[in-house]
């Protein structure tokens, strides 16, 4: 890869928006140390100054991976320009001042890419994305410098369908980002020890497994254990346990004849209308019209034959 890669701007139309994710821009360069930061042929559209900083009309998620440097944004917490090194992420949002720079006496190799579209503010709005932190500590991720070079090469073709292609590629970086700096923060602790020990329990118990009984199990108080499990796992440990009680039910009712009443006494529910009453909360059917549905069994009302 050559030492500057700009693509100055992507092509977007009306199809492309309704999509629902749209990429302007993909690039990598390598800036070394004493270098003038951002380079001359930057992008007029995405040029700044570093004395004063600048404001974008899009997202952009932006890969370190040499050197280290500084960023700052308006809505960082503390106010203070935090420190970015090699395997940091950071996404920058549309009308949010911000600034960032290599250090000049090491420089920095980055990798970026810039987007617009309803899907990213869905999850900004919903909570995945914060402007107070915009910094994702991944590591040094082959993965990820993949999917980078991947877009670089199929922007720069701008082949037919080449946004669609761009916008899997922003939302599995995007992923990666969100998933891999919520494991960076468990690394050295006991956390995934616990909670996948707890799972284990559970996948061994779950019929009558009560979460009291894991925390003891584990050492741990409940409230503690609790806390942990619902952090990393997104489910309180009663209703991890619940879900996995209705997939394993579906898995019974599609693929075996076992009648309702037997299905929700093998999966430890007090009796089969609580049974009822728990799948059809979770799927919005019942457990007979689940079963009549996957094995294909419906009422023909229009006696085509099909």
């Amino acid at each position: 890869m050559k030492n500057s890669i700009h693509l100055k701007y992507l092509i977007v139309n009306e199809s492309d928006q309704l999509w629902g994710l749209t990429i302007n821009s993909v690039g990598y360069q390598s800036i070394t140390p004493q270098t003038v930061y951002p380079p001359r042929n930057h992008p007029t559209r995405y040029l700044f100054s570093t004395e004063r900083g600048r404001i974008l009309d899009e997202y952009q998620l932006l890969y370190i991976t040499k050197g280290s440097g500084k960023f700052i944004s308006n809505s960082i917490e503390t106010k203070k320009s935090q420190s970015v090194k090699d395997g940091t992420i950071f996404l920058l949002f549309p009308g949010e001042w911000h600034n960032y720079m290599p250090d000049k006496n090491i420089g920095w190799d980055e990798y970026w890419i810039g987007f617009n579209g309803i899907n990213i503010d869905n999850r900004v709005a919903n909570g995945f994305f914060n402007q107070k932190k915009p910094i994702f500590q991944v590591g040094l991720n082959d993965q990820i410098v993949a999917l980078y070079k991947q877009a670089i090469e199929i922007a720069a073709e701008q082949k037919s369908g080449f946004q669609q292609m761009l916008a899997g590629i922003v939302n599995h970086l995007l992923g990666l980002a969100y998933s891999l700096d919520k494991n960076y923060s468990y690394e050295g602790s006991e956390v995934i020890n616990h909670v996948n020990k707890a799972k284990i329990l559970i996948l061994e118990n779950f019929r009558d497994i009560k979460p009291k009984d894991i925390a003891t199990e584990l050492n741990m108080s409940y409230s503690s254990f609790r806390k942990v499990f619902k952090e990393y796992t997104g489910f309180a440990p009663l209703q991890y346990i619940q879900e996995l009680k209705i997939q394993k039910s579906k898995e019974l009712l599609t693929n075996t004849a076992i009648p309702v009443k037997e299905i929700a006494y093998l999966m430890g529910f007090e009796n089969q209308e609580y049974f009822f009453t728990a799948f059809k909360k979770k799927t919005n059917i019942t457990p007979l019209e689940h079963r009549r549905f996957t094995q294909g069994v419906w009422e023909d009302k229009t006696n085509n034959g099909f």
